[in-house]
């Protein structure tokens, strides 16, 4: 059995599928499924990216002029 995702029930679960089938056809779901991962994709690189760039400790900034 599925585990609860926001107190949804199985049936409710199925449902929400049905409906994302029906409104977005077979065809689309995997061209949505793919954007949605290459937008993860980039939020993951651009933290990462971010990160890199911040200014380090200051006892890493020490260590450096010394």
């Amino acid at each position: 059995m599925i585990p609860c995702l926001f107190n949804l029930g199985t049936g409710e679960i199925i449902v929400i599928l049905v409906v994302v089938l029906l409104l977005f056809g077979a065809k689309r779901i995997p061209e949505l499924a793919r954007s949605l991962g290459r937008g993860v994709n980039q939020f993951k690189e651009g933290l990462n990216t971010g990160l890199e760039d911040s200014p380090k400790s200051t006892k890493d900034a020490e260590d450096k002029e010394n």
